[in-house]
């Protein structure tokens, strides 16, 4: 191409949000030269506030954030707190309920990801990554339709609109739901059958909050047309969407003000909470934003040379918060997978199998509990049976809950490892985690709302799908024995940044 500039890498990352800071990261701390370019310009907004453990105690372990993010301010969340199921009394999770993970991991933040996505962003650049913001990927080099079929790197548009092919070794596509180029290598997405809602979401000044310790909480309420999220940011900053069912769809065409302050009314311990707040309308948190069909999966999540991350290879429903964790645990599989083939340590087919079959064995088994999270006919103790049934957990069903649903599903040393050289946590955190120590109240009990509407919740039970409805819209087929598939031919090595080949009798290259 003529007069497009030429540059070589060993690594490109498409995406600058956390996934692709993560795989960047922690492939530039191996030594290799890593490009990373990101349409936007930083700070940006993104959604998916709420995080879980993994990410905050592992994975920023691992990239070198944890004081940073200690520091940072964000709202302690010691688990979430639902009204859900057949239970009409609002019930609390707390992490620290499994007894085997430590105090000081027991606990996680509800975060404004332009911070968050912000301190990551810049982490990479000072860990050696070259970090180029508006620039607009155009397409790969090479691929699915070229003659050697490998991704050999990528084209993309900088601001003054000048054109350059940067040629690199692998490219990781970390660019979202927006994704120009993921089709290199999934040929296209599977939308979930089951999971056909749409959000929407605004952001308010002010907002009720639960009683001490379980402030900081993220509140999830069913109601008749789907499903609340209450995110207290700060302070004075509260996140708040409906997510709702398709059938309801035509609630959020038209007026989106007026469709969520409608959704609103119609569930009142949301609309409680919100008594005497402002809706923002002005600022970047000024806008009511849509979601829609937001459920897919790749059937493939490498091809030759092109590996992809986060939402640009799946996502599923966000009622237990799993987006973030799902991008930054993709990000450390794909970064072991491609440190280990630049490294020739482990051939390029055998590591990407590994980053797959851990990949997608974890949206597989999310996916798949949250389908029988959606049976509203039951009560949280099936959804602890649930929890127990599908990751095998050895403890009890609580514990196999609470390991589940906070991100630890896996087993996985990169998320259940603190790799911090801090000294504890911040002492909001610290304070938090007393605060929860002390408390007498205990999982499954009815939590105060403080407003006497315990039987209008009662009468307004949520039941979204018939049991035989659930049962035949399971586990697309795409994903069917992900989540039993045998995962471990390779094994995180030494640091947890590379693979090796399992010690075990019968493995082998």
């Amino acid at each position: 191409m003529q007069g497009t500039e030429t540059e070589e890498f060993d690594v490109v990352v498409v995406g600058g949000g956390p996934a692709g800071s993560t795989v960047a990261t922690l492939v530039a701390k191996q030594g290799h030269r890593v490009l990373l370019l990101e349409k936007e310009v930083f700070p940006r907004y993104q959604i998916g506030e709420s995080l879980l453990p993994p990410t905050v105690h592992g994975i920023c372990g691992l990239l070198g954030v944890t004081e940073e993010v200690q520091r940072a301010g964000f709202q302690v969340k010691l688990g979430a707190t639902l009204r859900w199921g057949a239970n009409p009394d609002l019930w609390t999770f707390r992490f620290g309920d499994n007894p085997e993970v430590p105090e000081s991991n027991s606990y996680s933040f509800q975060v404004e990801r332009m911070k968050f996505d912000q301190i990551l962003l810049e982490n990479a650049q000072r860990c050696g990554v070259d970090v180029r913001q508006n620039a607009q990927v155009t397409s790969t080099v090479g691929g699915q339709e070229d003659e050697g079929h490998r991704v050999r790197g990528v084209r993309y548009t900088d601001a003054g609109g000048r054109e350059h092919e940067i040629s690199a070794a692998f490219v990781v596509d970390a660019s979202g739901n927006k994704s120009r180029i993921h089709k290199q290598v999934s040929g296209g997405r599977e939308y979930s059958d089951f999971f056909r809602n749409i959000a929407l979401f605004g952001y308010f000044k002010g907002g009720k909050r639960a009683p001490a310790p379980n402030q900081g909480n993220i509140l999830s309420i069913a109601f008749d047309s789907g499903w609340f999220w209450y995110i207290p940011l700060t302070d004075e900053l509260t996140s708040v969407g409906a997510v709702v069912r398709a059938d309801r769809a035509d609630r959020v065409r038209g007026d989106r003000e007026g469709a969520l302050r409608g959704l609103i009314a119609e569930c009142p311990l949301v609309r409680d909470y919100l008594a005497g707040t402002e809706l923002i309308t002005e600022g970047t948190y000024g806008r009511i934003r849509v979601r829609k069909d937001y459920s897919y999966y790749s059937s493939r999540f490498w091809w030759p040379g092109m590996v992809l991350v986060g939402d640009a290879a799946c996502f599923v429903d966000p009622v237990m918060s799993s987006g973030v964790h799902l991008a930054t645990y993709s990000g450390l599989l794909a970064a072991r997978s491609i440190n280990s083939a630049l490294a020739g340590s482990v051939t390029e087919e055998a590591a990407f199998r590994e980053f797959e079959s851990r990949y997608q064995r974890e949206y597989a088994m999310i996916y798949e509990f949250l389908v029988f999270f959606y049976n509203a006919h039951v009560d949280e103790k099936s959804y602890f049976w649930q929890a127990k049934k599908l990751t095998g957990f050895p403890a009890s069903e609580l514990q196999a809950f609470v390991t589940l649903v906070g991100g630890r599903g896996s087993g996985d040393v990169g998320l259940v490892s603190d790799h911090s050289a801090g000294d504890g946590p911040a002492p909001d955190a610290a304070a938090a985690l007393a605060d929860a120590a002390s408390a007498s109240e205990t999982v499954g009990t009815a939590q105060p709302s403080g407003t006497g509407l315990d039987e209008e919740l009662a009468m307004s039970a949520w039941i979204p799908y018939t049991l035989p409805e659930r049962e035949q819209l399971w586990l697309p087929e795409a994903l069917r024995g992900f989540s039993e598939r045998d995962v471990g031919e390779l094994v995180p090595a030494g640091t947890g940044l590379t693979w090796e080949f399992a010690k075990v009798p019968g493995a082998g290259r």
